[in-house]
């Protein structure tokens, strides 16, 4: 029994590539028949759109376990062997960053005087006489900040990350407690479940914190919807805080079986993405299926943030999210990048982010910028916050409003 509770568990995902590569031939075969009568849909398969989301797919299965490797031999703190000096150098970025600020505003506005004085004529006029020096003292230390505050919020958010990752990992807190619900069929539904309950939550918070939107937007780059759009997945899932699945080995579920329940349901999401299978009728009301995830992948206005189930659908019916598909989807962002490479692609919303840090001037101003929502900060550009961000001048990303609607109405 102890030896079931360790087995090394399979990896299902890894295990049907083959079946990805036989379904997206198929519906690729399918959609070319298709084009000789009708114009160009977002469902067919355009070459370097389909090769960005295959790199994609590969680095998101390579690049896990490379950068977790790398993670815990050095970075981690408290495991890693430059975890300490990865936290260290990030607080002491920060007090050089807050220390700047103060001085770039000391230099922008002056000295003032002391409460319950008024300066002198002498003052006034000494002060007056020496302005020259002000404007390259404040440029340096807003460049001294702006490094300083970037270094910071990139350290602070890797040991943090990290750190989190380290200490919810299902082995470790299935470790510390005597629970075993077993690895039978009952175990693996309800971890299978509870998969899909975490997800539900983590994608959620994916979509309206934009620290999180960083790692998740390369899932949703892509202007087509097909079968190869669910393999453009996220390779920097190293840099986040999520709610942890190891929860569940704290109810009494095996890692085993709780890697189990991940392939199931990174399986199942495989086949939402496409414009092929049409509306589902009664299932719609229980599941994700093609048409509530068509709603996710749309940059509407009315279909941002919406249906962020994976399984099931309920939790978006329970939660205010749920939205069906009724006007065509417009796939994509708000305002795309306009690039298949996949550096770029899942590196540029991390880049603009550490821009938006660098270019603000208050430690209130920089932690809006990393931890609200996208739609905030594309909102905060147009008022003239941030970095200068053609991408963001028309975009627009914020959560729609809860659905009013009562859970089961139609």
């Amino acid at each position: 029994e102890a030896h079931r509770a360790r087995r090394t568990p399979v990896d299902l995902t890894v295990i049907a590539v083959p079946g990805y590569f036989t379904t997206m031939g198929a519906e690729y075969a399918y959609l070319k028949r298709q084009a000789k009568s009708r114009p160009p849909t977002a469902g067919d398969y355009e070459r370097d759109d389909t090769l960005a989301s295959l790199a994609m797919g590969v680095g998101s299965l390579l690049a896990p376990l490379t950068i977790k490797k790398i993670a815990d031999q050095y970075l981690t703190p408290g495991k890693g062997r430059y975890g300490k000096a990865l936290v260290a150098g990030a607080v002491g970025a920060a007090a050089v960053a807050t220390i700047a600020d103060v001085v770039a505003r000391r230099q922008e506005h002056g000295e003032l005087p002391e409460a319950g004085t008024v300066p002198t004529a002498e003052a006034t006029t000494a002060t007056d006489a020496a302005p020259s020096n002000r404007p390259r003292r404040r440029s340096l230390a807003r460049k001294v900040a702006s490094s300083a505050s970037v270094a910071a919020v990139a350290g602070g958010v890797l040991a943090a990350s990290t750190a989190w990752a380290s200490r919810t990992a299902a082995t470790k807190i299935f470790a510390k407690h005597d629970r075993d619900l077993g690895d039978g069929a009952l175990a693996t539904l309800g971890a299978i479940i509870g998969w899909d309950f975490i997800y539900y939550w983590n994608h959620r918070f994916m979509h309206e914190t934009r620290w999180l939107w960083a790692i998740h937007v390369v899932h949703h780059s892509s202007e087509h919807y097909n079968l190869s759009t669910a393999l453009r997945q996220p390779v920097l899932d190293v840099v986040g805080m999520f709610v942890p699945y190891g929860l569940l080995s704290a109810a009494g579920f095996r890692p085993a079986t709780i890697e189990t329940a991940r392939g199931v349901n990174l399986l199942y999401q495989y086949w939402i993405h496409t414009e092929t299978i049409p509306k589902l009728g009664p299932i719609e009301e229980v599941f994700n299926t093609a048409s509530h995830h068509r709603v996710h992948h749309g940059s509407n206005r009315q279909y941002l943030d919406r249906n962020h189930g994976s399984i099931l659908i309920v939790w978006d019916r329970l939660f205010g999210t749920f939205e069906r598909e009724d006007e065509p989807v417009r796939y994509g962002l708000t305002k795309n990048i306009e690039t298949f490479n996949p550096l770029r692609i899942a590196t540029h919303e991390h880049e603009d982010i550490l821009r938006d840090v660098a270019a603000s001037s208050s430690w209130w101003e920089r932690l809006q910028f990393v931890f609200r929502g996208p739609g905030w900060a594309y909102d905060a550009h147009r008022r003239g916050l941030g970095a200068p961000h053609p991408v963001a001048e028309e975009a627009h990303h914020e959560p729609a409003e809860p659905d009013p609607t009562p859970v089961g109405a139609a």
